[in-house]
């Protein structure tokens, strides 16, 4: 009767522009993350920047892609979904071609006299434009084509094929570099933007908007993000995620020089990097199940010793001695993404609870700030980081001892302000 009563909501709670867009995220994350888990190396090995340099390019396009949606979300909700949708895979595919163009031969005449760098800012600049588009056009489209019965199991399919194209995307680019060369996996990314913006124009049908959906416009969300941030509370807690998803992003900033330097230049970093998705997709259910008598804050406490454990894992094992391989790698990632999964679904009831009475659903739009916060600060300290203690002193633990106590320093802040604060739940 379950099941059944499962697959009668999948047919019936559901209208089409949901799987349409559902479908568009999937092929839009593995655009994302097949280009996001060689980045590095690209940037680094092919295209001859430093590491800081290839820090600080990353930084300006992660911290972009997760800083605009608070901007954007407004835009696609005055001009549409469906217009939203197709300005950014249009712009998506535009901007990730012009990415992999720059370490083309083909393509070399266009840049031979000019600084690569600052190109490459703005056109990693133009593709963030178009990126952030599509997160508040997603997950506006799963709001209007949802029902209340169906509305949590619409966000969890959301959830579940993010994922997907997470995994799927650094598979299909280790097969790309290994046949082709690094700089065409930038050109899969934006042949799948491609796709998307032609099955924009084909399939996806604009949802309508009830009378009971309130719209903010781009002035109101400046406001908001002042009310935000003059919350000290609520900025400060923010900020301690941030040193959270520091250490996540390190993976894909750091991990792909150490093992492009000390294991192997061939070995395959995406499929390595794609561990984490794996293990959500494979065990986010059992895991919520485990852990659903913890309370929030242990749970999220649980998330952050697991993030220091993770590259604390990577210390000890180089300061004994042992071989840093691929296989204590994804042991690495593994360990971080089951932390991951614990506190993952308890972080929007935590910052409902951070909120001031009414002001709930404000405060947890604001939710991908310490993701862009991460971005914007990891990219330039793990470049420089990798460069001091790896690169020029050659002792690579060091490395890993530095990123381990960000989160060692995450997870006694995380505590304190746990012990201070009283959050009525």
């Amino acid at each position: 009767m379950n099941i059944s009563n499962s697959l009668s909501k999948l047919k019936n709670g559901f209208l089409t522009s949901f799987w349409v867009a559902n479908g568009m995220e999937l092929f839009e994350r593995l655009a994302y993350y097949g280009q996001a888990t060689i980045l590095s190396v690209f940037l680094r090995d092919h295209l001859k920047f430093d590491e800081v340099e290839t820090g600080q390019l990353s930084s300006i396009f992660g911290g972009l892609i997760y800083f605009l949606p608070i901007f954007a979300g407004a835009l696609a909700d005055k001009f549409g979904f469906k217009k939203a949708f197709s300005f950014a895979f249009f712009i998506l595919a535009i901007g990730y071609f012009l990415i992999g163009s720059t370490g083309m031969e083909i393509f070399s005449s266009w840049y031979s006299d000019s600084n690569l760098f600052y190109i490459l800012t703005i056109i990693l600049i133009f593709t963030a434009i178009g990126g952030s588009f599509i997160k508040p056009s997603v997950l506006g489209t799963v709001a209007l084509t949802t029902t209340h019965e169906t509305k949590s199991l619409g966000y969890a399919i959301y959830y579940w094929l993010v994922n997907i194209g997470a995994a799927i995307g650094p598979l299909l680019a280790f097969f790309v570099r290994d046949s082709f060369g690094i700089e065409f996996v930038y050109l899969v990314s934006a042949l799948s933007c491609a796709l998307m913006f032609f099955t924009t124009l084909v399939f996806f049908k604009e949802p309508e908007v009830t009378s009971v959906e309130k719209k903010d416009d781009f002035f109101t969300i400046v406001n908001n993000l002042i009310t935000v941030v003059k919350n000290v509370k609520f900025m400060f807690f923010l900020l301690l995620f941030a040193l959270y998803w520091i250490v996540f992003w390190e993976f894909f900033i750091i991990l792909p020089f150490y093992v492009s330097d000390y294991i192997s230049p061939e070995a395959p970093i995406e499929l390595v990097l794609s561990v984490g998705a794996w293990t959500i997709i494979l065990l986010q259910i059992p895991i919520n199940r485990l852990t659903k008598n913890l309370s929030t804050p242990n749970s999220i406490m649980v998330g952050f010793i697991f993030a220091a454990l993770s590259w604390l894992l990577l210390y000890f094992a180089d300061m004994m001695g042992f071989t840093v391989g691929i296989g204590l790698i994804i042991a690495t990632i593994f360990i971080f993404s089951i932390g991951e999964q614990t506190q993952a679904p308890r972080f929007y009831e935590y910052l409902a609870d951070l909120a001031p009475k009414g002001q709930a659903a404000l405060f947890q739009g604001f939710a991908f700030l310490p993701i862009a916060i991460a971005w914007l600060v990891g990219g330039t300290f793990g470049g420089w980081t990798y460069k001091t203690f790896a690169t020029d002193a050659q002792n690579p633990g060091m490395v890993f001892l530095i990123i381990g106590s960000v989160g060692v320093i995450a997870a006694i802040l995380m505590w304190i302000y746990n012990k201070i604060t009283s959050v009525k739940k």
